[in-house]
């Protein structure tokens, strides 16, 4: 499927490089979002390619925006009853509950050749990537248009598509967020292979069981998962390779295995604490200060 987005010959020869890869397998919550954050930094001093990252949640895990408010929204009590903890991410956006599906990340300077000044942009070429992944699965999916947001947004992530993720039939099947810090872009996002419906709809707080169950019969028309759309199920590790040909084939690029130094993985279990703390976990932004 077409992105919409022309490459001209100059660009893709600037894209014909290899990047770095990484495949982390299933990783605790904290732990996952420690990684990201390390190899931003470490990207930051050395200087090493950009990276693409693969990587699944155990145990599950609900993440939330690094601005999303908890109160009046998570169901704490719930999520801790179903042994589900959260994470706060670095990057924006609404909460999500990852469980039986495929992260990556990509970590890119700022400056690449690739990767244009607008968000906006910079999002659709990291897509081109997603695109073909799902092609490679047989399954013709397609960017988001740009819509309107409403007054009276959901807390979840998966209830409405935005400009920059991928539909399958106008119904969402990935979501992504991105942050920049000192040069260095993140973009890391969910790529379902089923999706949780029943823990989905208790870990969020909703003012009755009557917009409790609207809301549940309207995410049933609005997101899809990979195995809704296959005649046979497929297992995270033929999502996963489906992905890396991918990102090769719509970037234009070659993936070359990266092991984790001994530097880098210290980094990470100290980056580890702080994502599994409530500190980080529970503060929000507020007047340009983060509270508690």
């Amino acid at each position: 499927m077409d992105s919409g987005v022309c490459i001209s010959g100059e660009e893709t020869r600037r894209l014909e490089e290899t990047w770095s890869y990484i495949e982390s397998g299933p990783c605790s919550p904290a732990y996952n979002m420690a990684m990201d954050e390390a190899i931003m930094n470490w990207q930051r001093r050395t200087g090493m390619p950009p990276v693409l990252r693969f990587y699944s949640w155990a145990p599950a895990g609900i993440s939330v925006g690094f601005f999303q408010k908890l109160n009046g929204s998570i169901d704490l009590e719930a999520a801790a009853k179903l042994g589900i903890p959260l994470v706060r991410r670095q990057t924006g956006g609404k909460a999500v509950l990852h469980d039986h599906e495929l992260t990556y990340s990509v970590v890119i300077p700022e400056q690449h050749p690739s990767m244009p000044k607008s968000v906006k942009e910079a999002y659709l070429v990291i897509s081109r990537g997603l695109l073909e992944g799902y092609r490679n699965l047989g399954i013709q999916a397609e960017l988001a248009a740009e819509t309107k947001r409403q007054k009276e947004s959901s807390a979840v992530c998966f209830e409405e598509p935005s400009w920059h993720e991928l539909t399958v039939a106008g119904k969402k099947a990935a979501g992504s967020a991105q942050t920049r810090k000192q040069g260095i872009i993140l973009q890391h996002g969910s790529i379902p292979l089923s999706l949780d419906e029943a823990n989905l709809f208790e870990l969020f707080v909703y003012p009755n069981s009557a917009v409790k169950e609207r809301a549940r019969n309207a995410f049933r028309s609005r997101a899809v998962a990979i195995n809704d759309l296959m005649e046979e199920p497929a297992d995270f590790n033929k999502v996963q390779a489906a992905f890396k040909s991918g990102f090769e084939t719509g970037l234009n690029i070659r993936l070359e295995k990266f092991e984790p130094p001994p530097e880098l993985l210290e980094e990470v279990c100290m980056l580890e604490m702080k994502y599994a703390s409530e500190e980080w976990n529970f503060r929000r932004e507020e007047k340009g200060e983060l509270m508690r």
